[in-house]
């Protein structure tokens, strides 16, 4: 089992940026690096949507056509953790953002190809 730990939301203003964090913890092969990290977010009343991914394998990185250009993902193998650096943030960014983590992921943008997530962390973009 491998748990996962999001953390760095928040509060803020549109034009501001946050930094969002995944923390892997559990399992003897917990390593952030054996596994392709996706980060979904849902607003109330609106489905799970896919935000970006990064792959195990070579860290290729996957990005929705909404964040394209304001969202960075990155791995940090020191710390054990896969970040989303998130700029420019817009009201539309508002929802719950989760982590996922999979091995046999074969279409990052969907959910159901992971196996854990997280519980989640609050962003909110005010106008």
């Amino acid at each position: 089992q491998v748990q996962l730990v999001e953390s760095g939301g928040g509060l803020v203003q549109a034009g501001g940026s946050l930094r969002l964090s995944c923390a892997a913890s559990g399992r003897t092969f917990s390593s952030v690096s054996n596994y392709t990290i996706g980060w979904f977010r849902q607003a109330p009343g609106k489905e799970r949507q896919f935000v970006a991914a990064i792959r195990r394998s070579g860290g290729t990185t996957y990005y929705a056509d909404s964040v394209k250009g304001r969202f960075t993902i990155s791995r940090d193998n020191a710390k054990n953790t896969v970040n989303l650096q998130m700029n420019s943030l817009k009201p539309e960014d508002t929802a719950v953002y989760y982590c996922a983590a999979g091995v046999r992921v074969y279409y990052s943008n969907l959910g159901n190809e992971y196996t854990y997530w997280g519980q989640g962390t609050q962003v909110t973009v005010s106008s």
